[in-house]
């Protein structure tokens, strides 16, 4: 195990962050504004969202570097500006938890599929070693590979973050499928964790797609086969879109219900995702402290 993943779990399960897209949204953020370009544009905003999370409870915090690849942003017409989004949202981050949490930087989905040739495995590696490289030359302190729901890119881009060494978590959507335990690629939980161990992982897990309470059979599965540590972010429920409002109607006090559940599953790392703020990290924390 990692020496930083092994510090961190030293006195049981820790409390990540919640959502990023939700809160810069909150903050101002337009409906197809590209997130991770806050960074340049508005970093006391995201420097905000970052340190609400520390402040809360959270020991790892992540970035505001999701869609940071060079392929994502440039969707956005971003692309060229990848290493200087990664370097500050990194820094940003690391100024908001000081030697309070630890910081994980955010690699997400390109958004390019292999499937239809949108896109190669070879500008796929090199938009997530360009990443990668510019996050841990700005010091974060591991990086989490999320959202993801092919393992092909996901691999690709693990690989990518385990060659800058860092400890890397691997985490992917499993919110499709007849019980909602795939990926919308038909990856298992148990087929991820076979091709991220592989790889060398130094955490697997899921996130998104889906609220809490469908992520402890998940967790439970991936616990089965698997001794290393497991990282669950959960939305908030799932949304509904009111005047082109995303509305998530699941309550901290209704999140947290389900932690001691996670907990006994097998989860290591807790917080939440989408719809997710403060208030679901601070009651996190307190029901970890009281277990």
């Amino acid at each position: 195990m990692h020496p930083l993943i092994e510090k961190l779990l030293k006195k049981g399960p820790v409390v990540t962050d919640g959502s990023w897209g939700t809160q810069l949204q909150n903050r101002g953020l337009k409906r197809g504004e590209c997130p991770d370009s806050w960074n340049l544009s508005h970093p006391e905003a995201v420097e905000e969202v970052a340190r609400q999370y520390v402040e809360a409870g959270s020991q790892i915090v992540l970035t505001n570097t999701f869609g940071g690849s060079r392929l994502s942003l440039g969707r956005f017409k971003l692309g060229d500006k990848a290493v200087a989004i990664n370097t500050a949202g990194v820094e940003i981050s690391k100024k908001a938890a000081g030697n309070r949490a630890a910081v994980f930087a955010s690699i997400g989905p390109t958004g390019k599929m292999l499937l239809t040739k949108e896109t190669t495995e070879e500008e796929l590696q090199n938009a997530f070693e360009e990443q990668a490289n510019a996050q841990a030359q700005a010091g974060a302190d591991g990086i989490i590979v999320e959202t993801m729901i092919d393992i092909t890119e996901a691999g690709i881009a693990a690989r990518a973050a385990k060659r800058t060494g860092l400890p890397v978590i691997a985490s992917m959507v499993f919110d499709s499928g007849v019980d909602q335990d795939t990926t919308l690629m038909g990856v298992t939980p148990e087929s991820a964790v076979d091709e991220f161990t592989k790889i060398g992982v130094d955490g697997v897990g899921a996130n998104c797609g889906q609220g809490i309470e469908g992520y402890i059979p998940i967790c439970r599965r991936m616990r089965k086969i698997t001794g290393l540590p497991i990282w669950i972010k959960p939305n908030a429920g799932l949304p509904e879109i009111i005047d082109e409002k995303t509305i998530f109607y699941t309550t901290a006090d209704e999140f947290v219900k389900f932690v001691p559940d996670l907990i006994d599953a097998g989860a290591d790392f807790i917080g939440g995702c989408c719809g997710s703020d403060q208030s679901f990290v601070s009651a996190i924390r307190k029901i970890i402290a009281e277990w």
